[in-house]
């Protein structure tokens, strides 16, 4: 089978040999000869992978003591009622930044738990910039962001100027590059973009921000359970977080986030940079604030984005096709996408050009 260059904003790309070793997991763990996917998740070897993966996140994001990672279910979006539920009461106010389809969800969901005020917003321009310049209030209990945009294609490069605890969705953008963790109070990210195979999510959470609301919460739903059992209340999701603590071993060797940066900075001035050069083609997310995972634009002829996505296919790069609310293409890049994939989809973009325009 020819090589596939995966630009799925996901489930994503995963490095060849997480993939080879996940494989061989599946079959014939370590040579156990028991499949990784009937271990049980109380045994030794199981414990110690999720020991790993927790000890990988710390070292990989610089994280104090005094930060807490779990390994949790139900995806980003069950996040987006945890940490209003865990956070947020009648006696406090949360604020965020609407930047796009997923901050627009949190928002409904945490307006259930307490006041809840949209402080910044990009929705009047389908959600193509990040608003700045915003003030966050000062009796604010959290800011909650969402530092990177899949469908929009943005990305949030700095922080506003605030004391305010920051809650942050970066499932599309987590070990991508370094982050100033004093700033923020909580971390949440699905594993299916930059870290692993959809059905765990990872939670990174300050100790203080806990045990402050005045409400019952369901044992399933309190972070502080997790805490106490190790992200073993319940059975993990045993597969997902090998495949993440593997991904991370990668990110590891490869120089760690810093390096990860550096990466993904090559790899989106290359797409970036042949999208301004080409006569066929325009950006969708507005210069400043293009994102490093999700690239987004537009054809400038009609007509023409089923043969550009066949002369894609056709040379192996494939899942290019925009989301139905942006239209057009979006090349996603995250950590696990060689400078290889990048350059063939900029030449297949530069032949295309001299064929059609």
């Amino acid at each position: 089978m020819s090589k596939k260059y995966n630009f799925s904003a996901g489930p994503a790309i995963l490095p060849d040999s997480v993939i080879k070793a996940s494989a061989e997991a599946v079959a014939n763990w370590d040579g156990t000869g028991l499949s990784l996917l009937e271990v049980s998740h109380r045994g030794a070897k199981f414990v110690s992978v999720l020991e790993e993966a927790m000890a990988l996140t710390k070292e990989l994001l610089g994280l104090p003591d005094n930060y807490k990672v779990l390994f949790l279910t139900g995806g980003a979006s069950s996040q987006f009622y945890m940490t209003a539920m865990n956070l947020l009461d009648k006696n406090g106010k949360a604020c965020y930044v609407d930047t796009g389809t997923w901050s627009t969800k949190a928002i409904k969901e945490a307006k259930l738990f307490g006041p809840t005020e949209v402080i910044a917003s990009s929705k009047e321009q389908n959600f193509q910039y990040v608003p700045k310049g915003y003030e966050v209030p000062k009796d604010a209990t959290y800011l909650h962001l969402t530092s990177n945009n899949t469908i929009s294609g943005t990305q949030m490069h700095e922080l506003p100027i605030t004391n305010t605890p920051i809650v942050c969705d970066m499932s599309s953008d987590i070990f991508s590059r370094p982050i100033d963790i004093e700033r923020y109070g909580l971390i949440y990210a699905g594993a299916q973009k930059n870290m692993g195979p959809a059905g765990t999510t990872l939670v990174i959470v300050r100790e203080d921000m806990l045990g402050n609301v005045d409400r019952e919460i369901t044992s399933m739903l309190d972070y502080n359970t997790h805490i106490k059992k190790d992200s073993s209340f319940n059975t993990p999701p045993v597969f997902p977080i090998f495949v993440s603590m593997l991904t991370m071993r990668w990110i590891k060797s490869q120089g760690g986030v810093a390096a990860m940066a550096k990466h993904n900075e090559e790899k989106a001035a290359i797409i970036y940079n042949e999208i301004d050069r080409n006569s066929l083609f325009k950006g969708v997310a507005a210069k400043e604030d293009r994102s490093l995972m999700n690239v987004t634009f537009v054809a400038t002829k009609e007509g023409i984005e089923k043969d550009f996505l066949a002369a894609c296919e056709a040379a192996g790069c494939v899942g290019l096709k925009g989301h139905r609310s942006v239209g057009g293409f979006r090349a996603s890049i995250y950590n696990a996408m060689s400078i290889e994939g990048v350059n063939t989809l900029a030449q297949v973009m530069q032949d295309f050009e001299k064929a059609n325009a």
